[in-house]
């Protein structure tokens, strides 16, 4: 593609005209003004491959969607399976629709545990069943059976009447007659020079329980070669005039301590007291201090009583305090100890 050609005039003369053609890749120069240059090939390359990755995603992408809803199409919904049925009965009912019936229920000594009182009489009886019968090895062993087993040595004449005087023994002890056991227990046994005489069996088992017990015990001599103590100590015996203590008598009414009375006026001022009232005489409040005396010694011992005349709005009257206080946190806590037992007692300092 050619561009046509371009007359050029300059003002006042006629100029030559130039031709020249030009074409898309050139710009509008003339070839030989590109001279020297080199024409860059990396962007195009770049731009080439985006294009070419850009198309094979795009194909892929369709392909896929094509894929995918062609199975969707041609796909059986009927054979999904969502729940599949578990082989056999879904629900069986059972033997005993409540639970299982614990045993020996419906008594009446269940009522009465259960709620405390007897119920109403029952509208049909049954007879309790039948005591459990255990079994030969599960019978309590007897002691003659015991006896006769360990004899098995023995002379078979001496066993059997060895088993005919236990078993008479056993038929004694379960009749509860002690003449048939002593009898049974001394069969055979020679009698006492003492004893045979009487005849009685209950005087010759005594005497031949009380001949076992006089036998003296046999002395063994002591080795005195034998190392360790030779000669053991015995302990002394107690003295026959031994001193008897004597508890002392307790008083029934002790005596109370008389408390010392001072006088308000020779108090200087800061002293530490505990006010335990006021009253409308002296007299009251001396009684006073005699009661909480009774009732609170220990706190006051050691404290001094002092009536004091005050007046307030016209009115007469007196405070009970106590001294002896070394500070106001001693007569803090002697205050806290009466308040804790419901009296009355206030901290104060003398003005």
């Amino acid at each position: 593609m050619t561009r046509p050609a371009w007359r050029c005039i300059t003002p006042g003369k006629e100029a030559e005209m130039a031709d020249f053609t030009s074409s898309p890749t050139t710009a509008g120069y003339a070839p030989d003004s590109a001279h020297g240059y080199a024409v860059g090939s990396g962007p195009k390359t770049l731009t080439t491959l985006t294009n070419i990755a850009g198309a094979v995603v795009s194909l892929a992408l369709v392909a896929g969607i094509g894929v995918w809803g062609y199975k969707l199409l041609v796909r059986d919904v009927t054979g999904i399976p969502v729940v599949r049925a578990i082989e056999g009965e879904i629900r069986v009912r059972p033997e005993e629709p409540g639970g299982e019936l614990a045993r020996h229920q419906g008594l009446s000594v269940n009522v009465v545990a259960a709620e405390g009182s007897a119920g109403r009489p029952a509208d049909q009886l049954r007879l309790a069943p039948r005591q459990m019968e255990l079994q030969d090895e599960d019978q309590p062993v007897q002691v003659a059976m015991v006896a006769a087993k360990t004899q098995g040595n023995a002379t078979p004449a001496v066993a059997h009447e060895n088993d005919g005087d236990l078993i008479d023994a056993s038929a004694a002890i379960r009749s509860g007659n002690v003449q048939d056991l002593v009898a049974q227990l001394t069969n055979g046994v020679a009698p006492l020079s003492g004893a045979g005489a009487s005849g009685d069996p209950v005087d010759a088992a005594v005497a031949m329980a009380l001949a076992d017990t006089s036998v003296q015990p046999k002395v063994v001599k002591a080795v005195l070669n034998a190392p360790g103590v030779r000669n053991s100590l015995r302990p002394r015996r107690r003295p026959a005039g031994g001193a008897v203590v004597t508890p002392a008598a307790v008083q029934s009414n002790p005596v109370a301590t008389v408390a010392q009375e001072v006088d308000p006026a020779a108090l200087p001022a800061g002293t530490r007291m505990a006010q335990l009232g006021a009253f409308d005489s002296p007299e009251v409040a001396r009684e006073q201090w005699d009661r909480l005396q009774g009732r609170f010694g220990a706190y006051l011992e050691g404290k001094n009583r002092v009536v004091q005349k005050a007046t307030s709005g016209g009115r007469v009257f007196y405070r009970l305090r106590a001294m002896g206080f070394d500070d106001i946190a001693d007569a803090r806590r002697f205050c806290s100890a009466l308040v804790a037992e419901n009296a009355d007692c206030i901290p104060v300092v003398m003005r």
